[in-house]
């Protein structure tokens, strides 16, 4: 079921967009095109605004995480029974947002129930590398193997190191 979202501006329109056409879980409005006034309301007035909208929102989706810090914004969320969708960890990256709004939009979606209020949190942890050799450490372990035997079973010889796939 395809779900109605008001999307902050703070999403680039042109990404939004392209990736739009790639996913049928929700309708996204950017708040200015719900109606022009609402970027001007404050946002607990803009969920009731939703509210009384003719068409069935399912909520706003939005970068303001100081909206979850909001005695009266959660208050009439929970009045109005609308999901809120947040970006957070995202920073002053909208492309980081909108990646992340589309990589869980779909679960979102399917999730979202329109009998009761929501919060949706959308995160990425910004993770330090991990380096190849704990991964194969891991992969070893799975197998109970040892590391370096599975290193030396699979690594390449001088010879085949030293040979440019491309050129034979």
């Amino acid at each position: 079921m395809s779900r109605l979202f008001a999307l902050d501006h703070n999403f680039p329109q042109p990404i939004v967009d392209v990736l739009a056409e790639f996913q049928e879980d929700a309708e996204l409005i950017r708040v200015i095109d719900v109606h022009p006034d609402l970027a001007e309301l404050d946002d607990w007035e803009l969920l009731l605004a939703l509210r009384h909208d003719a068409r069935p929102w399912a909520g706003l989706i939005t970068t303001d995480s100081s909206m979850l810090n909001q005695p009266l914004e959660l208050s009439v969320l929970i009045q109005t029974k609308l999901t809120l969708v947040v970006a957070i960890d995202a920073g002053h990256n909208m492309v980081k947002a909108t990646g992340l709004l589309f990589a869980y939009l779909g679960s979102v979606c399917q999730r979202t129930d329109p009998s009761r209020p929501q919060v949706w949190k959308l995160s990425a942890a910004n993770r330090p590398h991990v380096e190849p050799w704990d991964e194969l450490a891991r992969v070893a372990l799975h197998q109970h193997r040892d590391t370096t035997e599975l290193f030396n079973q699979h690594r390449l010889t001088d010879k085949e190191f030293e040979r440019d796939p491309l050129t034979g």
